[in-house]
């Protein structure tokens, strides 16, 4: 089906990249610097320089995600949040959905109470999690320890990192080790027995060889009834300069985590239910039967060789394991409206996984027919083993709907248990992928893209079902355009492509073995000015996303999955990061998202009584508002003081396609001083300071699985520095 770039949104776009430009001509531009060596990492080899302006605090120059090379984000014709660790610092986020809620056309899921999950730009980026560029979609919550900043590229980016990303993905750049001697120990305090100490020391050993630990311990309450975190990360890393031209990072990571699954409150009459938003819904002992409990290690391995100034090879090796053990009774039945009582279900869950990963890129600048080529050749290989054991029994009893007590769920039946067939899946990955960021003139630029894919997934059942397995091979193409008519404006046009095959992340099914990949494009207009000499960024990109061959069901037959589904969403996203004239630091987003599913055969039933089939063509995509907000912004008070706070917007949100049930919009508000001086650091914070009642976060897939917002909390923060 053919779709339009919504005039509207296009019509914003065109007046506010004008209005920009004009408030625009009163700033200076000034000439482009290099780019620091250590930009992305400690004991970084000079290898190809990209000259960018410096950027500041909030609003970094240069990104390593959207190129995997230290390009200058005005030189990226694609969408490109960075949200920095000065922004992360300052806000105190202490989870990934913390970090994203700075990012526009983000949609927060709760992960089924075990993971971070979230949508963008409307549609659901459950796998598309990457550290330092290597595919990381394990399920489990991510901690903030050793994440130096989060990128997140908006619209497909199979380009050169494979399946997924049909909105867009997630990458985490990790800190590493740095010339010089320094540390930091961090405690925080607050509301809800909140209770964690960080730890950041560096440490130079001789000429060329650094080490740096970082980790951190919390043991907090919740805002939710029962509900507590109880987590450690240790992140130890090496970095030596094997000769002149040659660079090793080795990086270490161990982390656990145990909390209660909370899967929120169910929806009564197309709303969320009215209820206090520490009211949980499942056990009356949580911490006996509703726990999810994680474990990932990883060893991360990179050489870089610089042959030349023009030429540089890298080699990376990750390995993971991670395993999971979830327990866990919600409220997902429906609701019955005579009788005020909701069903709920129980759950067990293990996962056991292990995978590694190897890709070899070649970096080469070299001026061609009279054009100056930034080449980038890399060849991707990977396999990872997943087990998988999933028991699950629906209404095993009602509880009642706005007062559910502490009840304690009766036990699983001998034949649920009985039933689980545990699945055991290898996915083996192989790609080849050209790159090249090319000089036109001066004032044009192009960057082109093409990747090769071939994906081999296999599953096999301890009990029931025959073996299933499927070979995918894809060619994912990128193209852009851009035109910089001055030194701080830089104006793009994009086509991307991504796919998505059957399994991707999970097991494969009967119903699914036999389905050809699902198909991103996206097209994208945007503009990029760097205002205030290079101290404020401003973005505006307008695009038109759309999936097409999703599955759904077979009429008649409702066993098979067959590739007829579409999904698209038009869109308008506004950014603005960095320094005000007047000493002040902002990170402000905006984002309309016009999201439609515009062909389907699905269906779902309703959440409540009487139970009715809806389909779901014509419905807008869950957890997809179509406007929302954010901004934050700290003012330098003089003598080492400062303050600031923010604001984050959402506009209505449905918790699944059905559209069954509206989540209500909401502002919340937050509030922050500072005191810093060399030697220590001490932050306040007031989060939610108005106390508002709201819905962060649902399932998405079904309705009845809603996740209220924390209410008023303080925090207070102390950094000593050594």
């Amino acid at each position: 089906m053919k779709s339009r770039i919504n005039p509207a949104p296009a019509r914003l776009l065109t007046l506010t990249t004008l209005a920009i430009a004009t408030g625009a001509v009163f700033a200076q531009a000034t000439p482009p610097a290099k780019v620091p060596e250590a930009a992305s990492g400690g004991y970084q080899l000079p290898a190809i320089r990209v000259d960018v302006k410096q950027g500041s605090e909030y609003a970094p120059a240069a990104s390593s995600s959207a190129t995997k090379t230290a390009a200058a984000l005005r030189d990226v014709p694609q969408a490109v949040n960075v949200v920095s660790e000065e922004l992360i610092r300052d806000q105190a986020a202490h989870s990934l959905q913390d970090v994203l809620q700075n990012v526009p056309g983000v949609g927060l899921s709760s992960g089924d109470g075990q993971r971070d999950q979230v949508t963008i730009r409307g549609f659901t980026a459950i796998s598309d999690q990457f550290v330092d560029g290597i595919r990381d979609d394990a399920l489990y919550f991510r901690d903030l320890s050793n994440i130096e900043r989060v990128e997140v590229i908006k619209g497909p980016a199979a380009v050169l990192y494979g399946r997924g990303s049909s909105g867009g993905l997630i990458n985490r750049v990790t800190k590493k080790p740095q010339p010089g001697n320094f540390g930091e120990l961090t405690l925080n305090l607050g509301s809800n027995e909140l209770k964690r100490v960080a730890l950041d020391a560096n440490v130079q050993v001789g000429d060329g060889v650094a080490l740096r630990l970082t980790g951190a311990h919390e043991d907090s309450g919740s805002y939710r009834d029962q509900g507590f975190v109880r987590r450690t990360a240790v992140a130890p890393s090496l970095a030596a300069k094997l000769g002149a031209s040659t660079r090793l990072l080795v990086q270490a990571e161990h982390a656990t985590d145990k909390r209660i699954t909370d899967f929120g409150i169910p929806s009564y009459n197309g709303r969320p239910v009215d209820v206090a938003p520490s009211t949980y819904y499942g056990s009356g002992d949580a911490r006996r039967d509703d726990t999810s409990t994680s474990r990932v290690s990883s060893l991360t391995v990179t050489l870089d060789h610089r042959f030349s100034e023009s030429l540089s090879l890298r080699n990376v090796t990750r390995r993971y394991t991670y395993d999971l053990d979830r327990n866990n009774t919600q409220p997902s039945g429906t609701v019955d409206a005579t009788t005020m009582t909701v069903s709920r279900s129980r759950g067990q869950v293990s996962r056991e996984e292990s995978g590694w990963f190897n890709q070899t890129e070649l970096s080469l600048r070299q001026t061609l027919a009279g054009l100056q080529h930034d080449w980038l050749a890399g060849i991707e290989i990977g396999r990872q083993n997943k087990d998988q054991n999933f028991i699950s029994q629906n209404n095993i009893d009602r509880v009642p709907l706005f007062n559910p007590g502490s009840v304690l769920p009766p036990a699983m039946s001998a034949a649920t248990l009985a039933a689980a067939n545990p699945a055991h899946s290898v996915f083996d990955v192989a790609g080849v992928y050209l790159q090249d960021q090319l000089t036109l003139s001066p004032r044009w630029k192009a960057l082109l893209g093409l990747r090769y894919d071939t994906f081999d997934q296999s599953t096999a059942f301890a009990r029931t079902g025959a073996p299933l397995s499927r070979k995918d091979k894809t060619w994912s193409p990128r193209a852009g355009l851009l035109w910089q008519p001055s030194d701080w404006a830089s104006h793009y046009l994009s086509v991307s492509k991504s796919f998505q095959p059957s399994g991707e992340n999970f097991a494969l099914a009967a119903n699914n073995a036999n389905s050809d990949p699902e198909q991103t494009r996206n097209v994208e207009v945007g503009s990029k000015l760097d205002l205030f000499d290079g101290a404020l960024a401003v973005t505006a990109s307008l695009f038109n996303l759309e999936r097409t061959g999703i599955k759904t069901n077979a009429p008649g037959n409702p066993g098979v999955l067959i590739n007829v589904g579409e999904q698209r969403t038009h869109g308008l996203e506004l950014t603005a990061a960095g320094r005000l004239p007047q000493g002040w630091d902002v990170s402000a987003g905006y984002a309309y998202l016009d999201g439609r599913i515009t062909r389907s055969n699905a269906s779902q039933a309703s959440p409540q009584t009487p139970v009715e089939q809806i389909p779901l063509q014509g419905k807008r995509p869950s957890l997809t508002p179509r406007h929302s907000a954010s901004l934050w912004a700290v003012k330098q008070l003089g003598g080492g003081f400062s303050a600031g706070g923010g604001l984050r917007y959402s506009a209505d949100r449905y918790a699944s396609a059905s559209n069954a049930v509206v989540l209500p919009g909401y502002v919340t508000a937050d509030l922050a001083a500072y005191y810093r001086s060399r030697a220590f650091d001490i932050a306040l914070h007031l989060k939610n300071a108005s106390n508002r009642r709201y819905i962060v976060s649902a399932h998405g897939a079904v309705d009845n699985l809603l996740v209220p917002g924390a209410p008023r909390a303080v925090e207070l923060s102390a950094t000593y520095r050594f």
